[in-house]
């Protein structure tokens, strides 16, 4: 059972406020996570690695979340949301230390894993925190500022350290302190927000639990999965590889215009996510596919022509079919599994899809210093693009008998 009590001594604040609050604090830390992403050419220029590296340090940040979603994915039901919430803050504290202090490569892996560590227990625990501080009529559209608050985070990272880098003294460093005061904000917000899960139990009563797969939700999982897998390798391309092609394909060095273009993708993720309610989960989850499918065509033609504008047409179309696939899975997953096991299941899904975002930016990195960024990112698309398709035309196929 969830409640929303008061903490002793304190005035509750309403519950739009409250909602208002947990979002915020959601979208700051998740802008933790993307950070970097404007400054990756910065880095290899002051410590001196190659492309490679760069896709190696940002899967680090996967694993980090993998880990936590592997393992903990349900540690806010038992020792409830806002505290595993603050432990998120500390740890988005602990990468932006990292960060700030960095002159080498340990820092950096040290601060893209505990950034990991930030986002996997956050994305779960802050979500179920903003439906359930919500009003009781609110739930729905709740869950939508849940999803906006973790996309807009996202694709505001980018733009907030790219344009502080460009403009601003100290590069590589004026971004993380700008980001120290907010996560500041955000940890003095959730100190003031009421607990939402009845009688939470000591750290001491949390429990491993790997995710697992009810017979009901099979089906379905696997082509979800791999949407989910497409999703988001595409949007780790963006948040890893396209700054460095942007960088040595087109001239743009400009870090705002970066930021900017990274922007796009996860702002068009959100748009997907709102739109994907107007066509019901059956036909989101392929409609989500052949977006994908298109977008990626649409990337492979952006590296082929060296085009900006498909540079951006691809992440409008590709994050639109992300938003669409992503919220087309959750919903049905979500129907189809038991309530007992509706929380294994959501992780496991997440944790495909966080694979998503290293394996594919990885194996980038490891064609680009063969064949070059440019075909490397032409088979990546290529790749992506079957999966799309193949789940894509299993869903079409089977979608009216898997639930």
């Amino acid at each position: 059972m969830v409640t929303v009590r008061s903490q002793r001594g304190r005035r509750s604040p309403s519950a739009g406020v409250a909602e208002a609050g947990a979002a915020g604090a959601f979208a700051i830390v998740m802008a933790g996570t993307t950070l970097p992403t404007p400054l990756y050419g910065l880095y290899r220029q002051e410590i001196g690695f190659s492309e490679l590296m760069v896709t190696v340090i940002f899967a680090v940040y996967a694993v980090g979340v993998m880990g936590v979603l592997a393992f903990g994915g349900g540690l806010s039901d038992v020792v409830g949301r806002r505290r595993v919430a603050l432990v998120g803050v500390a740890f988005g504290v602990a990468s932006a230390v990292c960060f700030l202090a960095a002159h080498g490569l340990p820092l950096l892996f040290a601060g893209r894993l505990c950034s990991g560590f930030s986002a996997g227990l956050f994305t779960g625990s802050a979500t179920a925190y903003i439906v359930e501080l919500a009003p009781t009529e609110g739930r729905n559209r709740a869950a939508l500022v849940a999803t906006a608050a973790n996309m807009g985070g996202l694709g505001i990272g980018p733009v907030l350290s790219g344009t502080l880098a460009q403009y601003g003294p100290a590069p590589l460093r004026l971004p993380y302190a700008v980001h120290l005061v907010l996560l500041a904000v955000a940890a003095g917000t959730l100190r003031v927000l009421p607990e939402t899960v009845a009688g939470p139990r000591p750290w001491s009563a949390a429990r491993v639990r790997l995710p697992a797969l009810p017979a009901s939700v099979r089906a379905v999982f696997v082509p979800s999965a791999l949407a989910g897998f497409v999703g988001f390798a595409l949007l780790g391309v963006f948040t890893s590889v396209t700054p460095a092609f942007l960088a040595q394909y087109l001239g743009v060095t400009n870090l705002a215009v970066v930021g900017l273009v990274v922007l796009v993708v996860f702002s068009a993720s959100t748009a997907g996510q709102l739109l994907a309610g107007r066509v019901g989960a059956h036909r989101a989850l392929p409609v989500g596919c052949g977006l994908l499918v298109a977008g990626l065509a649409l990337l492979a033609g952006a590296l082929t022509w060296r085009s900006l504008a498909l540079v951006v047409l691809s992440g409008v179309v590709g994050g639109i079919g992300q938003g669409f696939a992503l919220r087309g899975a959750v919903t049905r997953l979500a129907a189809m599994a038991p309530a007992a096991e509706r929380g294994q299941v959501i992780s496991a899904f997440f944790l495909a899809a966080y694979a998503g975002i290293s394996l594919p930016v990885v194996g980038i990195g490891l064609m680009a210093a063969t064949v070059g960024l440019q075909d490397a990112g032409r088979y990546f698309a290529a790749a992506m693009a079957v999966l799309a398709a193949a789940a894509g035309g299993y869903l079409l196929r089977h979608g009216r008998t898997d639930g």
